[in-house]
């Protein structure tokens, strides 16, 4: 069966979880009513029915090429990009003063959704172009941000994030990419990134490089790192792409999947004739920088949802369709057997609880926008919970999906397997789930002196029922105390069952509230029996982490790294 967008459970859960009408009631989202919510919506979800999904097994088996000119993107991939543009769907969450519609994130995180569970490959670009925006629009000066955001806005142009290079990693502060300046207030920019997605591709006009480098005789580490807008054509003096900026794709990655996004070795200067400009002070690149990745996060976060929804689909009706032995003398589809029951509901109740926390996130950024300080406190906590649980829940689904096809989801024209390869980068860029456990920890648990973790532990406890999910928050907040003291080593070592832990109490209460606001119609009915599954299967299987989330550090030291 052809994709569906899940267009009910997004209202659903922005109604619910997000409490999007308390956002329209404010004057900066006034423009978000019931009418324009629904349009959205809907809107989107015909568009990327008919216009996206129909090209992700074409950008799959054909993928992005790469030629001495540039990146080729697959038949097809141009006019529905353009498609896109026309259609405004880029300037859903942009500020209104650049040509965007000035909706509430959480609204363009449903738009992103539908996309990526379309074609998730495919829905990578206008993800990367939405953090451009965000950086430009927070730290850019008004110049710059005349010159170039508006046509990012529209979708003409797209943008881009290049961070890592092949000795700095997750470890940014060893990058070496040099920016000198040339004496006009422009800077000459020389060096090399690699796995910049849709670093290059023919579907727009131009590309808009934020790119992270060192200038003479900065301090070492991230304090000396500066941000620099370096498009693929400097514009004209009537503000339209002109001359070769000297930005080069070296080459492309040969993937596991996501071959519809192109990963690009990028090198800047090779000619000494590539001009960047400072977005922000000297030096201040990485929290300009962060303006950026935070939002991109969360939109990989949104990748687990995306991935677990497209493979709870195709799952789902494969098994209505397979059959396979009988039941009561009658030959049976596989829907009807207990094992493939458990595994179709659980890949349900895990989708339902990654989207309520990525939307709860989503919701938790409009309210910081509107200067709710309690509100940007719950989103530094919950930013790490929605992009490393998501994602694991994003495979874990993939993972099923396969399963549930048995021996032809290892065969690739089903396009079970598809899910899974695409879902296996999400637990690792835009910051590893490691180092998303590590930052809960290490960061965000001592927030406001604890106040933000404690005031998350009150907010579950006032409203959760099931008597699992009242064990489990206790024993995140015994836990957490714990950790707010511990050593380094000890916090580390727990960080990852610890943040399983709370991600699952948070998405518990979610679900839980998901649950109790059900109406007793059809989909209220089949919400209120996934949400049952959740709470009385999944959610106990975090209890079984506490040990690991109370072990110390030195059970894992007991080896010498050459015994392993």
């Amino acid at each position: 069966m052809p994709f569906t967008a899940p267009t009910a459970e997004q209202r659903f859960a922005l109604d619910h979880v997000v409490h999007l009408s308390e956002l329209a009631a404010t004057d900066k989202f006034a423009a978000a009513s019931d009418d324009v919510i629904d349009a959205v919506l809907e809107g989107i979800g015909q568009f990327a029915a008919g216009e996206w999904a129909p090209l992700a097994r074409e950008g799959d088996t054909v993928g992005a090429k790469w030629t001495p000119e540039g990146v080729v993107m697959p038949e097809g991939y141009p006019e529905a990009y353009r498609a896109f543009v026309e259609g405004g769907w880029g300037t859903i969450g942009a500020p209104e003063a650049f040509g965007g519609q000035g909706l509430p994130f959480a609204i363009q995180t449903a738009v992103l959704e539908t996309l990526g569970t379309a074609n998730m490959g495919f829905a990578l670009c206008p993800i990367l172009t939405v953090g451009a925006i965000e950086a430009l629009a927070h730290h850019g000066t008004p110049e710059q941000q005349a010159a170039y955001l508006p046509r990012l806005t529209s979708g003409e142009w797209t943008g881009t994030m290049n961070l890592t290079e092949p000795q700095a990693g997750s470890d940014v502060g060893a990058l070496k990419t040099m920016a000198t300046p040339r004496g006009d207030g422009s800077w000459s920019i020389r060096g090399t990134k690699i796995f910049i997605s849709f670093g290059d591709h023919d579907m727009a006009d131009n590309i808009v490089h934020l790119v992270l480098a060192r200038t003479p005789g900065a301090p070492a580490g991230t304090r000396g790192i500066s941000l620099f807008l370096v498009p693929k054509y400097r514009l004209d003096a009537d503000g339209n792409p002109g001359d070769f900026n000297d930005v080069r794709v070296v080459s492309i990655e040969h993937k596991m999947g996501l071959h519809a996004s192109p990963t690009c070795v990028l090198s800047f200067g090779d000619h000494d004739d590539c001009i960047g400009h400072l977005i922000g002070p000297e030096h201040g690149g990485m929290r300009a920088m962060f303006t950026m990745m935070n939002n991109a996060r969360l939109n990989v976060g949104l990748q687990g949802v995306q991935v677990a929804e497209g493979a709870t689909q195709k799952a789902a009706d494969y098994a209505r369709e397979r059959t396979q032995g009988a039941r009561d003398g009658q030959p049976a589809a596989i829907i009807e057997y207990p094992d493939v029951r458990r595994m179709l509901m659980r890949m349900k109740a895990q989708t339902l609880a990654a989207r309520a926390l990525v939307y709860y996130a989503a919701g938790q950024v409009d309210r910081a926008g509107l200067g709710d300080a309690a509100a940007k406190d719950r989103l530094e906590l919950v930013t790490p919970l929605a992009k490393a649980h998501a994602t694991d829940i994003g495979n874990e689904v993939a993972s099923l999906g396969v399963q549930i096809h048995g021996g032809m989801g290892f065969i690739e024209e089903t396009g079970a397997a598809q899910y899974f390869r695409e879902a296996r980068i999400t637990p690792i860029y835009e910051g590893t789930n490691g180092i998303q456990a590590a930052d809960l920890v290490g960061r965000k648990l001592s927030l406001s002196n604890g106040a933000a973790f404690a005031s998350l532990i009150a907010d579950i406890r006032a409203e959760a029922k099931d008597a699992g999910l009242i064990a489990l928050v206790d024993a995140c907040e015994r836990v957490g105390r714990r950790l707010q003291t511990a050593d380094a080593d000890d916090r580390l070592a727990a960080s990852y069952p610890f943040l399983n832990m709370l991600s699952v109490a948070t998405a518990g209460w979610l679900v839980e509230r998901l649950a109790r606001e059900s109406a007793d119609d059809a989909p209220g009915r089949v919400r209120r029996a996934v949400a049952d599954f959740y709470l009385a299967q999944v959610l106990p299987e975090a209890m079984g982490q506490i040990a690991a989330a109370e072990a110390r550090a030195g059970a894992l030291y007991q080896l010498d790294a050459a015994a392993f």
